[in-house]
C-alpha cells in the first residue's frame, strides 16, 4: 500500500513538471520579445577565377608526377610513346629464320640479343626442340670465341711487341728473375733516398696496433738507416691536423728539399708493403714517374706495361 502511494506521488510530480514546462514554452511563444532565429540567407557565390594555363614543361611534370622507379613503374624509353606497347621483337625466334652463315657473321650485339631470346624461350617451354635451338646458338658462340682466341694467338706470335711475356714472364725461371730485379731496384732506390727523405710516424699511447708497427719500422730502419720521427697525436694535435691524420698508426714520407709529402701507410703494414710503397712514393716525389706510371718498374719502361710508351714510339 505504501509502495503504491509512493509511485502515485512520483507520477503526479512528473506530470506537474511537464505541465509547467509546456506553460513556459507557450508564454515564450506568444511573447512579443521572443523570436525564433532564422538562418541568414546564403551569400551569393562568385564564380571561381580561371587559373592560368600551365606551361608545357610544368604541365608535363604534373602528368608524370606518379611515374618512374618510385612508383615501381619502369619509365618508357624516349623513343616510345605513352599508351603504345613496346615492340615485341625476338620473343619467339626459330632457327629456321636464320642460316648458319648469317648467324656467324651477325653483329655481336644482335647475336647476344638473339641468344638471350632463345634462352628465354627454352626456359619458358623446355621442349626438346627449344633446348636444342638454344644449345646450337651456344655452340656457335663458343666456336666464334675459339676463332677469335686462335687468331689472337697467331697475331701476338707474329707481332712480338704485343707479347707481355718479355715484361711479365709467367714461367718459373722468368718469375724468379722478375722478382729478383724488382727487389734489387726497390732496395737500391730506398737506400739512395735515405739521405733526402724521412718518415713521420703518427702514434698514440692507447693504440695497440702502434706497438706492432713500431717493431716493423725497427726492422726497416736497421736495413736502410732512414730517419724516423714519432709524433703522438694526443700530445701534438696541431701537427696531426696539419697533415690530416685521423688514424693511428700512420706513416708519411717527407722530403727535406720541398714541402710535398705523401702518405705511405695507414694501419699496420708489412715490411714488404712498406718497401713497395716507399719505392713508388720516392720516385713520384722525385719526378721520375707520373701517376700513370706509378706501378711501373724502371726495367719495364718502354715495354708493354708502360702506359706512356705507346706515345713515345
Amino acid at each position: 500500500m505504501r509502495k503504491a502511494c509512493s509511485k502515485q506521488r512520483t507520477l503526479s510530480g512528473r506530470v506537474e513538471l511537464m505541465m509547467t514546462v509546456l506553460a513556459l514554452l507557450a508564454c515564450c511563444a506568444f511573447s512579443p520579445n521572443f523570436a525564433i532565429a532564422e538562418e541568414p540567407p546564403p551569400l551569393p557565390l562568385s564564380p571561381p577565377s580561371p587559373k592560368p594555363p600551365l606551361a608545357g614543361e610544368e604541365q608535363q611534370f604534373y602528368l608524370d608526377a606518379k611515374q618512374g622507379w618510385f612508383w615501381y613503374e619502369e619509365p618508357l624509353p624516349e623513343t616510345e610513346e605513352a599508351g603504345q606497347p613496346p615492340p615485341q621483337s625476338l620473343t619467339t625466334p626459330t632457327m629456321d629464320d636464320h642460316t648458319s652463315e648469317e648467324l656467324w657473321n651477325m653483329h655481336p650485339d644482335d647475336f647476344q640479343a638473339l641468344l638471350m631470346a632463345f634462352q628465354k624461350k627454352a626456359v619458358q617451354t623446355p621442349s626438346e626442340e627449344n633446348v636444342l635451338d638454344y644449345l646450337t646458338m651456344q655452340d656457335i658462340a663458343r666456336r666464334k670465341a675459339a676463332a677469335y682466341a686462335n687468331v689472337a694467338s697467331y697475331v701476338i706470335q707474329k707481332n712480338p711487341a704485343l707479347d707481355l711475356g718479355r715484361d711479365y714472364p709467367v714461367t718459373a725461371p722468368g718469375v724468379v728473375a722478375r722478382i729478383r730485379m724488382q727487389n734489387e731496384e726497390v732496395n737500391r732506390t730506398i737506400l739512395a733516398a735515405g739521405e733526402d727523405h724521412a718518415l713521420l710516424y703518427f702514434t698514440r699511447q692507447s693504440c695497440p696496433y702502434c706497438v706492432e708497427q713500431r717493431q716493423i719500422l725497427g726492422f726497416f730502419i736497421d736495413r736502410y738507416g732512414w730517419q724516423m720521427k714519432a709524433i703522438d697525436v694526443d700530445e701534438q694535435p696541431a701537427t696531426a691536423a696539419r697533415f690530416g691524420i685521423t688514424t693511428t698508426p700512420s706513416l708519411l714520407l717527407i722530403n727535406r728539399h720541398h714541402q710535398d709529402f705523401l702518405p705511405v701507410g695507414v694501419g699496420v703494414i708489412s715490411l714488404n708493403e712498406l718497401e713497395q710503397k716507399l719505392y713508388r712514393a720516392v720516385r713520384l716525389l722525385g719526378g721520375d714517374i707520373t701517376p700513370t706510371e706509378y706501378s711501373v718498374y724502371e726495367f719495364q719502361k718502354g715495354g708493354g706495361l708502360d702506359p706512356g710508351s705507346l706515345l713515345k714510339q
